[in-house]
């Protein structure tokens, strides 16, 4: 995915560090916008996870760190989370300004509550999805439960989260309490996602329960069973940004119009984070990637699977043309690819005797399914040797390369 760097003052002119992540073709249809969790940052794995399932659908992201947090500039000691909204609402303003407004809103834990409130308060947000977030505000304070005594004697403690030590005030604790989470989303009025972990230690289930009883429809509930708060494990950030993705398209205007479109029939694009390489082609999304072994991800097909794919996709339906247009009982149609490199002299198949070294060769198996007698059948197999992308592989193949010019 396509990131560039963004810095966005916020209320208070400090600088908030931001990335903007765009699809293959950097024209997205709709643009996310994702509150991290609670003293974590905008690089957590899970955040950028999610991202990537949603850029590879099509939507531009956006992810930032919090006053004080992560790259951003400011003192997360004198921030509340009336600041984290103030931010969130700044970078969506940001966003309007520079880009498009966003028109979803993600938010992990506390960030959840967050894009709540702010949800509410953005008028270009359609649909708010949250993922283990609390029901209460209060709830957070379990996180520092034996140092509140303190910051109520001494109106702060230096406190240990997640093995790391952060100054909370007692002005974070006071609007904490301020708020009522509950109230705000009976009146939302806007599609709500909220998934959660059955196995969530830091916020409990019952939190998703509250939130979805108090929220009217249209809401779902989205099940992370086995996942921990963090969303530690790359499967269950990846279907998290999965379900996402084609939930939020559910209540998203989508026109025609609205599609990403490229000058370009394919564009492919890839990062310095790994081979998950996008593709855009014409209006549909792809994503290929390498096996881990090779030091992928292995989410999605390797480049030569997808020139596989191509091949069997054009036999399928060179086939069903025909059969169509003869009035066959062609009724259903399999085409078996494997692609290997073989030594020349042990392909059988080879018109030219005179090639040495290594050729490719695909292994091409066609199922055949429906009421055919054996020449109907025979015609079939001939057939499949004659679709577009079966003759493109065996004609001279000219690629023509140039830089882009910037």
């Amino acid at each position: 995915m396509k990131s560039l760097r963004l810095h966005i003052e916020n209320q208070a002119g400090e600088p908030l560090a931001a990335r903007l992540e765009l699809p293959a073709n950097r024209q997205p249809h709709h643009f996310a916008l994702f509150a991290h969790c609670f003293t974590c940052s905008k690089d957590l794995a899970a955040v950028r996870n999610i991202s990537l399932a949603l850029t590879n659908q099509g939507f531009g992201v956006v992810r930032f760190d919090f006053t004080g947090l992560g790259e951003s500039a400011g003192d997360f000691a004198e921030t509340s989370f009336s600041n984290n909204i103030e931010d969130l609402v700044a970078v969506g303003t940001f966003m309007a300004q520079h880009y498009q407004a966003p028109s979803l809103l993600v938010g992990h834990s506390l960030g959840g509550a967050a894009a709540l409130v702010a949800g509410a308060m953005m008028e270009s947000v359609k649909a708010i999805a949250t993922i283990g977030a609390p029901a209460s505000l209060t709830h957070v304070k379990k996180l520092f439960a034996d140092d509140l005594p303190v910051i109520e004697k001494k109106g702060y403690a230096e406190v240990r989260i997640d093995g790391r030590p952060f100054t909370i005030k007692q002005q974070f604790v006071e609007d904490l309490r301020s708020r009522d989470l509950l109230a705000l989303v009976r009146d939302l009025r806007k599609p709500l996602l909220i998934a959660h972990s059955p196995q969530d230690k830091i916020v409990n289930i019952d939190n998703a329960a509250q939130l979805y009883q108090a929220a009217f429809h249209p809401k779902s509930f989205l099940s992370l069973d086995g996942a921990d708060h963090l969303l530690s494990r790359q499967a269950d950030s990846h279907y998290v940004g999965d379900v996402l993705s084609s939930w939020a398209k559910r209540y998203l205007d989508l026109k025609k119009d609205q599609r990403p479109a490229s000058d370009s029939q394919v564009v492919a694009h890839i990062t310095d984070d790994g081979y998950t390489t996008q593709i855009q082609a014409g209006p549909h999304q792809l994503v290929a990637d390498e096996p881990e072994k090779l030091g992928g991800n292995n989410f999605g097909p390797t480049p030569y699977e997808l020139v596989s794919a191509g091949l069997g996709a054009c036999t399928a339906i060179t086939l069903r043309m025909y059969a169509d247009h003869k009035k066959w009982d062609l009724q259903e149609v399999y085409v078996h690819l494997d692609y290997h490199k073989v030594h020349a002299e042990d392909c059988l198949a080879c018109e030219d005797a005179s090639v040495s070294g290594k050729i490719d060769q695909f292994h091409r198996v066609i199922e055949l399914i429906g009421d055919l007698d054996d020449d109907q059948r025979a015609r079939l197999l001939e057939i499949a040797n004659k679709c577009p992308v079966h003759k493109t592989l065996h004609s001279t193949i000219d690629i023509q390369t140039t830089l882009k010019k910037d």
